[in-house]
């Protein structure tokens, strides 16, 4: 019987906001608008360049048009792009849950809203990519998360049943899809989101990789 666990990437699997954070402030730095630190704007980190870019830009006191967004975000991805895993960490205990999932024969997959070369690049460069079946970014369907067609399309593909899949995910965007999708999901803690765990959907809570097999075991998911 197949199984499958989809991860989302950014917050979840790898740290990557001060590689995000980087790029922001190279963009922001370059048009004369203010500099942040990370923790600033952390809870956008999983939301994509153009989300990240808009919230800084709405909070100068200074004029820009969609135009000028634009530009600023094809920028932002082009600086991330070649510095995108410069200071970004994995997460504490993913590769080894990885390969014990490998291990057991799992289906593995991600589903993010970076674009999808830029997900495969990061993975690739945090030696990480070789254990995907699968990676599904936000321009590889038509739709993207919330919507869970992004998380089912990535099952129908594997060839997994929903109730034979897990979605472990560290925010808002990642609980809304797996809920929609009636897919058991995991929520990580300290991810990317302003909202407080108690407010964000879950079936389980983990601080972090490292309490995943006690999740797995207590869901009877390999029975």
């Amino acid at each position: 019987m197949n199984k499958a666990i989809v991860f989302d990437l950014d917050g979840t699997l790898v740290d990557s906001a001060p590689d995000l954070m980087d790029a922001h402030n190279y963009v922001m730095q370059k048009y004369g608008y203010h500099e942040k630190q990370v923790s600033d704007i952390r809870h956008l980190a999983g939301r994509g360049a153009a989300n990240m870019i808009l919230s800084s830009l709405r909070e100068e006191d200074k004029k820009f048009d969609a135009n000028m967004h634009k530009k600023m975000t094809e920028e932002f991805i082009n600086f991330y792009r070649e510095n995108i895993s410069k200071k970004s960490q994995i997460i504490k205990g993913v590769t080894e849950f990885l390969k014990w999932g490998k291990s057991h024969n799992i289906n593995l997959a991600i589903c993010t809203n970076k674009m999808e070369y830029l997900a495969k690049k990061l993975l690739k460069e945090m030696n990480l990519i070789q254990f995907f079946d699968y990676i599904a970014g936000a321009d590889t369907f038509e739709y993207r998360k919330p919507d869970p067609r992004h998380l089912t399309n990535i099952l129908e593909i594997l060839d997994v049943k929903k109730e034979n899949s897990i979605m472990v995910g560290d925010s808002e965007t990642d609980s809304e899809t797996a809920r929609s999708a009636k897919i058991n999901f995991v929520l990580v803690k300290g991810g990317y989101t302003e909202k407080d765990q108690k407010h964000i959907y879950h079936d389980h809570l983990i601080n972090d990789f490292t309490e995943m097999q006690e999740i797995i075991s207590k869901m009877k998911f390999l029975n």
